[in-house]
């Protein structure tokens, strides 16, 4: 008979091929309810403008976070020790194939999480995702923003729809919810038709390290800069997996090459302890063009790394 339903068992402790495949094998959870660290998944890639297949990312990402286990090797710390996290599902959708819906809806779940005083910790789907996120964090007060990817994703509509995964911080910034001083760029790069993306996220003020400038800067000096742009203030992370270099992360839609390393980024991530931050994200996981799996285990990985920063701020407040 199985031993599953003792009090003692701890599913962290299990054999990683086992059990049934949540966040980190964490408890799944129907409402956000006594939960500090709500996990979501957000399986919608309806706003790509290249490659598709990130709404498989939060399944994928599921299966490889069986791999983490408890305790940081850096800090020995464990966040499941230091905050209650849960895994809360995914965003259910009514109507997938209209953008406008699907922000409404991501909209509604991420207030049903935040009203109860549960920090979000989402896996995507493609960037367009954020938007609808930062709505919520930043209604009473505009959030600040560490974004790393390969693009600003500051781009006007395309096709005749501004709800792409090349938009969502330029929104932001227009419907006032994130604020563009506070707000930093890392690692952008790769060509473009029109510049009105990188145009638009340094005149609004937001500052833009491109990966040339990443590599003269080198990692703690630009972990220095973050923090000196987003200060003490709330403050969001958004981690585009494409903002590594695609020798580390080709399961993605839009790669770029000449990007951030895996170790740089997780250095990078690690840096970030002690910042007031309220939020976070790992998108653009791509499993169709990701065939050794390695993709969606470095964004479970990367999850778990900005898990560990969260769980931080539970025990800071």
């Amino acid at each position: 008979m199985s031993n599953s339903k003792s009090p003692t068992f701890d599913p962290k402790m299990a054999p990683r091929f086992s059990e049934i495949a949540t966040f980190m094998r964490c408890p799944l959870a129907e409402s956000p309810e006594d939960v500090d660290i709500a996990m979501i998944g957000i399986p919608y890639d309806g706003g790509v403008t290249n490659r598709p297949g990130a709404r498989h990312g939060p399944r994928e990402i599921r299966n490889s976070s069986s791999l983490i286990r408890k305790y940081h090797h850096v800090t020995r710390l464990s966040p499941f020790d230091m905050a209650r996290v849960c895994d809360m599902g995914d965003v259910r959708f009514s109507s997938m194939f209209d953008p406008a819906v699907v922000v409404e809806e991501i909209e509604a779940f991420m207030k049903m999480v935040v009203d109860t005083g549960a920090i979000p910790l989402s896996a995507g789907g493609d960037h367009s995702i954020t938007y609808p996120i930062l709505k919520v964090l930043g209604q009473a007060k505009p959030v600040g923003l560490i974004h790393i990817d390969a693009h600003t994703d500051t781009w006007g509509p395309f096709q005749g729809c501004k709800f792409h995964h090349g938009a969502p911080f330029r929104l932001a910034v227009e419907d006032g919810v994130l604020d563009p001083k506070r707000t930093v760029q890392i690692g952008i790069r790769g060509s473009q038709g029109i510049t009105d993306g990188w145009d638009f996220s340094e005149q609004s003020g937001m500052r833009v390290i491109f990966m040339e400038e990443f590599t003269r800067m080198g990692v703690d000096a630009v972990i220095a800069e973050a923090r000196r742009v987003v200060g003490d203030g709330p403050t969001y992370v958004s981690f585009d997996v494409d903002g590594l270099d695609p020798v580390y992360a080709p399961g993605t839609g839009t790669p770029e090459i000449g990007g951030i390393t895996t170790i740089e980024a997780q250095a990078l991530l690690r840096g970030l302890s002690g910042l007031n931050l309220v939020g976070g994200d790992v998108v653009e996981v791509s499993p169709p063009f990701d065939q050794t799996g390695n993709t969606a285990l470095v964004g479970a990985t990367l999850m778990f790394e900005i898990l560990c920063l969260l769980a931080e701020c539970i025990g800071q407040r």
